[in-house]
């Protein structure tokens, strides 16, 4: 059901050495480009039309606009089951508790007498949020991306998410009614490449979109793809490949949590990554043992979960030891690490690279998926060796703030024309002197 990868005997080779030996789904943006390029700049001519035309193409439902009616989000608030709301409300409080001490202040710097710098944090004006609507509903990423955004101070904020033919073209009620906990009441009907180019482009008329400076939120190939192609025109929070978890466990770890921790990632998507890095050969016998009954257990077994054990994108890793665990894990970069040996919390404090740690057998990812507090927007595919989460950061601008006296110019002013003139670039020097009357002061 999973493949075994042995490191076991040899010296571990270093960096992209030892990454290229770890499994990794096969996940083509660059390929993916090409083929929503077209779609992008289809909705960028046609606007409204074309997302309506796609959502009859993709999704197979007719609509006559794209804007969710208010009402509509009103009504899914009120027909929600009550444990669900009760759920969605105690994940919305413990996110806005982790969120909120995100928020930056406001810094001033005296870097000399009568120089001074701030830096100042001001949130981007409008983002696009997108909750996916695919294999499953995920009411959860709504509130992922709405609380940072909210907590950041962004003043505009919508989401789409796709259209649902067996919701009358509207998506999924339970996404609705997570808006409507959250006070969003911006929702389009629009999926995929084409909901991140609305929010790039903006669209015009009655149930226009105004754009947006920013998209963020996890999604299929082509919503990543959408993403890379409007770099640079908008930002964004990352593009999001298939989900994965690593679990860093030794002789000490619960071969059933392990088992599975591994599965309820499984259950995402066929080219969902299950990795377990273990010095104990034991451990992984029974673990590979108790994957069978858990399995055929649960649901979405034939279409998702078999798929993903058994794809070259999950392994067991053997090790020789936990510190060269430590080292595969870091390489390995999971958008989710669970930490299940002896002294889980000093060994999670070494690892470098992980969209987010869980600490032993009591913090499972799901609790991060739904209600530990943490964001479940994680980086993917190794990138959490360089880039983080979402969170209130992610939607904030540090601007610096520059203000210097005449003296206080005039005690560096000859180090700027020295270093100007170093460069080849005089009129930058001359911005100076025609301060001092061409006579910059010597110190």
């Amino acid at each position: 059901m999973i493949s075994r990868i042995d490191l076991r005997g040899d010296t571990l080779p270093e960096g992209g050495a030892l990454r290229d030996l770890l499994p990794r789904a096969e996940f083509d943006v660059e390929a993916a480009l090409e083929k929503v390029r077209p779609i992008c700049e289809d909705v960028h001519h046609r606007g409204t039309a074309a997302l309506i035309e796609f959502a009859q193409k993709f999704d197979g439902v007719e609509l006559s606009q794209v804007r969710v009616p208010a009402e509509a989000i009103t009504a899914a608030l009120e027909q929600l089951d009550p444990a669900v709301r009760a759920a969605l409300e105690e994940s919305i409080r413990r996110a806005r508790i982790v969120h909120r001490n995100q928020r930056r202040t406001e810094h001033t710097t005296q870097v000399v007498p009568g120089g001074t710098v701030t830096e100042k944090w001001v949130p981007v004006e409008r983002v696009g949020l997108y909750a996916p609507g695919g294999r499953s509903v995920y009411p959860s990423s709504v509130v992922m991306n709405v609380v940072p955004a909210q907590e950041a101070g962004v003043e505009s904020i919508a989401l789409a998410s796709p259209p649902q033919r067996e919701f009358d073209g509207l998506p999924h009620p339970t996404i609705l009614a997570a808006c409507a906990l959250l006070g969003v009441d911006e929702v389009y009907a629009v999926g995929g490449a084409q909901a991140v180019a609305m929010f790039a482009y903006g669209t015009t008329g009655p149930d226009g979109c105004p754009p947006a400076n920013m998209v963020t939120g996890p999604g299929n190939i082509w919503v990543a793809a959408a993403k890379r192609y409007f770099t640079g025109k908008i930002g964004i929070d990352t593009e999001a490949g298939p989900t994965e978890i690593a679990v860093l466990a030794d002789a000490t770890a619960d071969p059933v949590h392990v088992a599975a921790d591994l599965i309820s990632q499984a259950e995402h998507d066929p080219l969902a990554a299950a990795v377990l890095v273990t010095d104990s050969a034991e451990l992984a016998d029974a673990v590979e043992k108790e994957l069978e009954p858990q399995v055929a257990a649960t649901k979405h077994v034939e279409d998702r979960i078999k798929p993903a054990l058994a794809g070259r994108q999950s392994a067991i890793v053997l090790v020789d030891s936990l510190e060269d665990g430590l080292k595969v894990v870091d390489a390995y970069g999971a958008e989710h690490l669970e930490i299940q040996t002896a002294d889980a919390a000093a060994r999670a404090a070494r690892v470098r690279n992980a969209g987010a740690i869980f600490v032993g057998p009591w913090s499972p990812v799901s609790l991060g998926d739904y209600c530990a507090g943490s964001n479940h927007v994680l980086p993917t595919g190794g990138c959490a060796c360089h880039s983080s989460g979402l969170s209130v950061q992610s939607f904030l601008r540090g601007i610096h703030i520059v203000d210097y006296t005449r003296d206080a110019l005039a005690e560096v002013a000859h180090h700027v024309v020295t270093l100007a003139e170093a460069e080849d670039l005089p009129a930058h020097g001359a911005a100076l002197k025609a301060r001092f009357g061409w006579k910059v002061p010597q110190q």
